[in-house]
């Protein structure tokens, strides 16, 4: 879809082969608004996520809980959150991403409701089992969704305000979600997260339109010729098995698990280990987002301008997150001997600024690799594994916590021990990642093997 303001964009297919891009008229506009649209949908769904920590404290109280059995649940919300990543591919050959996006959405309303309706430990377990894997295919669809109105070489920046809508999400959905619980209850909290996913499927399904750039197979069917712009798909184990896909593989699993410790823990942490009420934990969710959201955007924008004028995916996509975790490990490993409430809160929001703020450059170098109508299915593989860390991290805190001697130094021993497996997998990402090598491989395999 075009307008009469329209401009010819000339980054048309950079950081690619230009036959992988067609050389459409792009509104600026139109495609700025659309990816809002899908940020507000990554804001809804990352408020899905963190309610849970929000509400953890009175749910427990209400149906005694033990902290491992609340880090069971967010952890087997994680499993079927990476079992749904990996039907992203499946859902974009079989629907379009207008209706794709909406059903799945409105089944995340549906999974808020049945604890409305009868709590119990068995409800808890199923409902957040079903927004799982309702809300696994959706962060691949969504990044393919905002990808497709922007080309590789700036790709940066939306996929840092769709990363930093889980900040966006602590910083205002949180707190809000906080009041709300202190006032009317924690069911409350789940009735409003549902009802928010019902208007915005409203406003979405009217308004959405594919872009030019990247085209779902069922997108691409219904497009026509735009089709043919695409470049040949090619066998999906030629993009699985390169160093770049596996070594970021294991980056954003151990900073998806510290991710998924936050989301289920940190209120708790803040209210329990270190004896905030209830309102002032919730209100500080928010600081380490605003210190990943910051760095984010600043390095994504940075970042899209520098690749623009000739600086490598390597450096920009790949060196500096990988540096970032490491900067991130290093404060994290001190947060064990901090005995200062509000020392210890500073570690916790500049760690996970560090950490959180290179997820979005390392998601823009993997769409960069494969052939552009394979992003979703590319991508939902990648964050599906990606999941495998927020399976992994909420539960082993719990027992960690359960097992300490106190609430505090259990949850400071589960940050430390998670951020020295992020360190590790940071110097694996800098030694075996290069997203212009691993993408010349890719069509070399496939031009030998025509």
């Amino acid at each position: 879809m075009t307008t009469h303001e329209d401009t010819q964009d000339p980054t048309v297919g950079a950081g690619q082969p230009s036959s992988a891009s067609p050389s459409p008229l792009v509104s600026g506009r139109r495609a700025w608004g659309l990816t809002s649209l899908l940020v507000l949908l990554t804001v809804i769904n990352w408020g899905d996520k963190a309610v849970l920590g929000i509400i953890a404290q009175p749910l427990s109280n209400e149906l005694g809980l033990t902290a491992s059995q609340i880090g069971l649940v967010g952890s087997l919300f994680f499993l079927t959150f990476t079992i749904g990543g990996f039907f992203s591919g499946a859902i974009a050959r079989v629907t379009t991403l207008r209706w794709a996006l909406a059903v799945l959405v409105l089944l995340w309303s549906a999974a808020m409701l049945p604890m409305v309706i009868t709590a119990s430990f068995a409800v808890l377990i199923a409902s957040r089992m079903l927004l799982g894997l309702a809300e696994g295919p959706s962060g691949p669809l969504s990044h393919t969704a905002a990808f497709s109105w922007h080309p590789p070489a700036k790709r940066g920046l939306p996929g840092a305000l769709l990363a930093g809508s889980a900040s966006l999400a602590k910083i205002a959905v949180a707190p809000a979600l906080a009041l709300v619980t202190v006032t009317w209850g924690w069911r409350a909290a789940l009735v409003c997260m549902a009802v928010v996913g019902i208007l915005w499927c409203l406003v979405w399904l009217p308004s959405w339109s594919v872009g030019p750039y990247i085209r779902s197979e069922k997108d691409s069917n219904s497009a026509g010729a735009a089709a043919g712009a695409d470049a040949p798909a090619v066998p999906w184990i030629h993009i699985f098995r390169t160093r770049t896909f596996i070594s970021c593989m294991m980056l954003v699993m151990s900073i998806y698990a510290l991710v998924a410790i936050v989301l289920t823990w940190l209120p708790s942490y803040f209210e329990v280990g270190l004896g905030y009420s209830r309102l002032q934990a919730g209100s500080m969710f928010a600081f380490p987002s605003i210190a990943g959201l910051i760095l984010m955007l600043l390095l994504s924008s940075t970042g899209d301008r520098l690749t623009s004028r000739g600086a490598t995916s390597r450096l920009i996509r790949i060196i500096v997150p990988s540096i970032g975790v490491l900067i991130s490990g290093a404060i994290l490993v001190f947060l064990p001997s901090v005995s200062t409430p509000a020392l210890a809160v500073a570690i916790i929001s500049i760690g996970y600024g560090f950490l959180a703020s290179g997820y979005p450059l390392v998601i823009a170098s993997i769409s960069e690799i494969c052939p552009p109508r394979q992003t979703a299915g590319t991508l939902g593989v990648f964050m599906a594994m990606m999941g495998i860390g927020g399976l992994i991290g909420p539960y082993i805190t719990g027992r960690i916590v359960d097992a300490a001697a106190t609430p505090a130094a259990g949850y400071a021993t589960a940050f430390q021990a998670f951020g020295v497996v992020a360190v590790v997998f940071a110097v694996g990402t800098l030694i075996f990642a290069d997203p212009e090598r691993d993408r010349a491989v890719i069509r070399n395999a496939v031009g030998s093997n025509g």
